[in-house]
């Protein structure tokens, strides 16, 4: 259990014993005690702080950080795998070409509509270059034509997904947007340039998406120059450098058209742009493809002959504080003050002063030790290939120290009198990591699948683990966590020591294999983030590493596990796939894949389009966005961003990282006005 203990208690546990429980749907951040007038009066984040700074970017560099999760899911779709990896189909290639060519055709359409309304002259001449940009490009496909021998384009049918991004394109560029005149009703300079906007707001993601592609696979050619990639010329053309002028040029136009724009105009842009993002994303999704692919990884799974088991941890992988950090402020502002007297027949406890300095004690005395630990277990000489024996052996001592931790809280009594009713409901107002529950939903609710979801964890409360998943409405994941005593509710201070280390983790895995065998074959995915979950992580089929923990790197790269970026990893794959082949996932290979976000884990396992239909229901929003919606209509985009983007800062995963995280989202959980953020980052 890692110790996490904030300076300062967080508001959000104060919430929950100052105010009644709320009785509003679900939306964990926010439901803690609150009424809807102290979140209109909620105040506006100031320019003088330095996340102003991060509001008063562009409008397009802004749209494509908070839509970037949509931008890394698109290649994840198999036919970017496969042009990636350089086995795509040549049928499937041309097909492609041909639907893109139409696509293109109508590109340049808008562009030229997007010009007659643009009032500026330096506007016009900007649009008109990036139209005669497109005409080359559509050149470049009649060179594709000429190389492969095949003209697709006069017989090409096209496809559904092409036909809604096209008219999707063209209606917004001939004023068909609510509340919008068309280009021949326009009155006014003003009203051409806000079409000219719209128009671009419904290209910019297009050019962005396609520069951001080719210069993700290109750096993929550039580490692996021994072999010719088939697809060479297509990986040039987007990652070469006037593409990319060509993008930011984009980029730079919708900002100079949106300049003068009301916020309310500015939401109708952020929509469109949304939109187009989203149709490209389904452009790439709707291709044919004839061969096997390793995405989704779900695809070969046959629920008749496998059964798929999910393995999560939780402290930092699904959630975004750690659970001791939660359970120390419960107990703290639960506790009673020095002067007050306490019931003979109440578990006898110490004031909150006193409780609050011992957890400071025992945190300060984990981070240190633990931190000497991990240089005793590691190799005087750094292994040169996978070496799970000596990794497992050196695990054997971190957990020893493990169990000591947890000795020393148990006896300081710090986690004496916790009520389980309280825990409940910080559980039910935990966050998750954005997307993890979506995640876990898509895969409860396709009975089909035949799979089943297993959190292991260390947590002390497995209570507040269930009650953390509850209140998405999934009750039906197995916990195997530590589990407080109670007496009459209450928590005595004891706990039913369960997974307490990394040894006990792998065993606990062990053991859910082997008391559920059966005659299907068991295919398993771990999903980890911290040294503790290395053992699970290598002997699962997939071991996904969440975040950038530095010392489950250090402490696997010194045993020689090998950590690659997920994307990297599945166009090896899929270089290596042989047709009719079975899956050559196996456990104890040495290589775990890391990702960013549980958006990436969710397209790879279950698909991007899958993914698409889950996001669609909350609008697309990210979860601290969708939060502050709900919240108060007094928010604008420029206030939602900055937040987000602040919370997303690099610094994820460090106790910094979890204070700033908990402090700013509690602060909007209880409703009340903004800290100075800026005093945050000293």
């Amino acid at each position: 259990m890692r110790l996490f203990l904030n300076p300062t208690p967080i508001k959000f546990i104060r919430s929950l014993f100052s105010s009644p429980r709320s009785k509003s749907p679900p939306l964990r951040p926010i439901r803690a005690g609150s009424s809807p007038s102290t979140a209109i009066a909620m105040a506006t984040i100031t320019k003088s702080t330095s996340l102003g700074a991060v509001a008063e970017e562009g409008i397009a560099r802004r749209f494509w950080i908070k839509f970037r999760k949509e931008s890394t899911l698109a290649l994840y779709t198999p036919f970017v795998v496969c042009l990636a990896s350089g086995d795509l189909r040549l049928d499937s290639f041309r097909q492609y070409v041909a639907q893109d060519f139409h696509f293109l055709k109508t590109f340049a359409q808008a562009y030229e509509l997007a010009e007659e309304c643009a009032d500026d002259d330096d506007a016009k001449a900007a649009i008109s270059q990036l139209r005669k940009a497109v005409i080359e490009e559509l050149k470049m496909h009649d060179s594709f034509v000429q190389e492969w021998g095949s003209d697709m384009v006069k017989d090409c049918r096209l496809n559904s997904a092409t036909v809604k991004y096209t008219d999707f394109l063209l209606a917004t560029a001939s004023g068909k947007v609510e509340g919008v005149k068309g280009p021949g009703k326009l009155a006014t300079p003003f009203e051409k340039t806000k079409l000219a906007a719209y128009t671009l707001g419904a290209m910019t993601p297009c050019m962005k998406l396609y520069a951001f592609i080719g210069s993700e696979l290109q750096a993929l050619l550039d580490s692996n120059k021994s072999s010719r990639h088939l697809y060479q010329k297509w990986v040039d053309n987007y990652a070469c450098e006037s593409f990319q002028a060509s993008a930011l040029q984009t980029e730079d136009l919708l900002d100079k058209l949106s300049v003068s724009l009301t916020g309310e105009e500015l939401d109708i842009i952020e929509k469109l742009y949304h939109q187009a993002m989203k149709l490209e994303i389904e452009f790439f999704c709707a291709q044919p493809l004839n061969q096997q692919t390793v995405v989704p990884l779900l695809t070969e799974h046959k629920p008749a002959d496998n059964r798929c088991l999910i393995f999560s941890d939780f402290d930092l992988t699904c959630t975004v504080v750690d659970s001791s950090a939660i359970l120390a402020e419960i107990a703290i502002v639960t506790a009673p003050k020095s002067d007050q007297s306490q019931a003979e027949n109440q578990i006898v406890r110490m004031s909150s002063a006193d409780l609050r300095n011992t957890w400071g004690v025992l945190s300060r005395q984990y981070t240190e030790e633990h931190e000497q630990c991990i240089e005793r277990i590691l190799l005087p000489d750094k292994a040169e290939r996978f070496y799970y024996e000596g990794l497992h052996k050196a695990l054997e001592q971190l957990s020893v120290f493990e169990k000591g931790a947890n000795s020393r809280v148990i006896e300081s009594g710090v986690l004496k009198g916790l009520n389980l009713e309280d825990i409940k409901r910080a559980g039910e107002r935990l966050i998750l990591q954005d997307g993890c529950t979506d995640f876990f939903q898509s895969i409860i609710k396709n009975a089909n699948l035949n799979s089943n979801i297993h959190v292991l964890s260390y947590c002390w409360c497995g209570d507040l683990i269930r009650s953390a998943f509850s209140s998405g409405g999934l009750n039906v994941l197995n916990v195997h966590a530590n589990e407080f005593v109670y007496d009459n509710s209450v928590s005595t201070g004891e706990i039913v020591r369960k997974v307490e280390s990394p040894i006990d983790k792998v065993q606990a895995f062990r053991d859910i294999l082997t008391n559920h065998r059966s005659e299907k074959k068991d295919f398993t995915v771990y999903i980890g983030d911290s040294v503790g979950d290395l053992l699970c992580l290598l002997e699962a089929d997939v071991g996904i590493v969440l975040g950038s923990s530095s010392s489950l790197r250090r402490v696997g790269s010194h045993f020689g596990v090998s950590f690659i970026p997920l994307f990297p990893g599945l166009v090896k794959k899929q270089k290596e796939c042989v047709e009719g082949s079975s899956s050559s996932w196996k456990g104890l290979s040495g290589i775990l894949y890391t990702v960013s976000s549980w958006a990436e884990i969710h397209a790879f396992i279950l698909g991007i389009e899958r993914f698409m239909r889950q996001s669609s229901r909350n609008g697309g929003l990210s979860t601290l966005s969708y939060y502050m919606s709900k919240l108060s209509g007094t928010l604008v985009l420029s206030q939602v961003i900055a937040v987000r983007n602040f919370v997303e800062w690099p610094f994820r995963g460090n106790m910094l990282y979890v204070d700033v995280v908990a402090l700013v989202l509690m602060e909007i959980s209880s409703c009340r006005p903004f800290l100075d953020l800026s005093t945050l980052h000293k």
